[in-house]
């Protein structure tokens, strides 16, 4: 049970500092995430119109290629717009559910995108190791039942990280020095013993990266192998191009998450606006960049856009 005190130290609203140290250049950090932010709404909407309007698109890869615009529009949304109100308009306040729920949301979308990232790598296994089978198995049925499974299994992990965390008192401070509700910022806020949070999030943290790198990781590399063994240059070459814009995003989004982590776990001597700015890109130039690699690398999803142009 609750304590009062608690109750009524829980119903209290946060404040985020933005990027500590650095308040009097809000407004010219908030150019490059305001324009970041308009180009991931117009790149992934862009992909999410071709994608529904070419029926030449209409296949698995591209129905996953769509669920990770859906996943970076909820990611950067969650995010961008109250962080672009702290720099603004000094809106530094955050309602106490506010906060969580917008952790929620960056937490489970991160969860879906490694789940989706790991059913792009099975798709191209089929694709290229077993071509003759690859509409009987991967059919638009399955790929739904894929993607929900995906959000499923986001949800159902951080669901009870949540509600560690809300259950936790919060009464050292209420400025979270940061600028938005991180994770690891906002612990640090508990007077009780967050240890099982922590724990929790760990193992969660591990299970699900290593488990979905190690299966993305496997998968690729029978594809390399099954690429080298094919007779026709252009052919390899078509391959690896096909499966170029994978790895680029899956590099970028474990790089970046992993650096990202361990920033603010370990300091390593950087200064607090260091880190922060760090969390802040990680959370914004993925989202950006993933529409125009896939429109740079993928010669359908090109083609499909000039046609929706």
């Amino acid at each position: 049970m609750s304590s009062p005190n608690q109750t009524n130290a829980n119903s209290l609203p946060f404040l985020l500092t933005g990027i500590p140290g650095l308040e009097d250049l809000h407004i010219w950090f908030s150019i490059p995430f305001c324009f970041m932010y308009v180009m991931t709404l117009l790149g992934n909407i862009t992909i999410l119109l071709a994608v529904r309007l070419d029926k030449s698109l209409h296949e698995p890869m591209y129905y996953f290629i769509s669920m990770l615009a859906v996943i970076d529009l909820i990611f950067s949304t969650a995010v961008v717009p109250k962080l672009l109100g702290v720099f603004w308009l000094g809106s530094r306040e955050i309602v106490f559910e506010a906060c969580f729920i917008q952790m929620f949301f960056i937490h489970t979308s991160t969860a879906v995108e490694s789940g989706v990232l790991l059913a792009m790598s099975f798709d191209r296994y089929i694709a290229i190791c077993n071509p003759l089978r690859y509409s009987t198995i991967l059919t638009s049925s399955r790929t739904t039942q894929i993607g929900l499974l995906s959000l499923a299994r986001g949800a159902a992990v951080m669901t009870p990280l949540m509600c560690l965390l809300t259950s936790l008192s919060y009464c050292k401070s209420r400025v979270i020095p940061h600028s938005y509700c991180e994770h690891m910022a906002v612990v640090k806020l508990a007077c009780a013993d967050p240890s099982v949070s922590d724990l929790y999030s760990i193992i969660v943290a591990t299970l699900l990266v290593g488990t979905d790198s190690v299966f993305i990781t496997l998968s690729y590399g029978m594809i390399l192998r099954s690429v080298l063994r094919l007779p026709s240059q252009e052919a390899r070459l078509k391959a690896l191009s096909t499966c170029g814009s994978h790895i680029c995003i899956i590099l970028l989004f474990y790089i970046g998450g992993l650096l990202s982590m361990y920033l603010q776990m370990f300091s390593f001597g950087l200064a607090p606006h260091v880190q922060v700015l760090v969390a802040d890109f990680y959370l914004t130039v993925p989202p950006m960049l993933n529409p125009f690699i896939y429109g740079l690398k993928v010669k359908q999803i090109r083609r499909g856009i000039f046609r929706l142009l």
